[in-house]
């Protein structure tokens, strides 16, 4: 077999006797069939600055599963806080699975979320010493089938940086619609 040198994702150097040629490489499938979105908060990103974000996971009771497989969920009015060492999401909403009605099920309690004691200690200084906000941007289900949540840690916009944002997307916007037209 001819040794293969790869010199970018998309083009393959394959060395065949004297010459060597370039053919492109089959594509990756970059859609993972497991990957489902739960909720998103959309509006985070318009409210907040994002500086950064962190994947966690979270603790669920009975048929809480089964009622965010059908996407019956909303995290746009939750955040989450670092209370007695450990990670919370507050506010979020997940709805009653209707087959399930005898198990005690609340739809606006406060969920745990699993992070390692290092991350925690990371996002316990940056809400308490920098005064940072810890916003949930997405809840999905990951390529093994569990829930996970991303935290963005973020700071709160001020009136004239969103009038900013929304004019930079508004241009942006014009200039694809200028592209496409020529």
């Amino acid at each position: 077999m001819a040794p293969v040198l790869e010199i970018s994702p998309n083009f393959l150097v394959v060395n065949c006797g004297s010459a060597p040629y370039i053919q492109t490489a089959m594509a990756k499938s970059k859609t993972d069939p497991n990957y489902k979105v739960i909720a998103e908060n959309r509006r985070a990103r318009y409210d907040y600055a994002i500086e950064d974000d962190l994947e966690c996971g979270v603790v669920l009771h009975g048929s809480e599963v089964k009622s965010l497989r059908e996407k019956s969920s909303n995290i746009a009015e939750s955040y989450a806080a670092v209370e007695d060492g450990e990670l919370w999401l507050v506010n979020s909403y997940i709805a009653p699975y209707e087959q399930a009605k005898t198990w005690g099920h609340f739809e606006k309690r406060k969920r745990k979320l699993l992070v390692s004691k290092r991350e925690l200690s990371k996002l316990w200084s940056a809400t308490q010493r920098e005064g940072m906000t810890l916003v949930p941007l997405v809840m999905y289900f990951n390529h093994t089938g569990r829930v996970k949540l991303k935290i963005g840690i973020a700071k709160g916009k001020k009136n004239h940086d969103k009038r900013q944002t929304e004019a930079k997307r508004d241009w942006g916007r014009q200039k694809q619609r200028l592209l496409r037209q020529n």
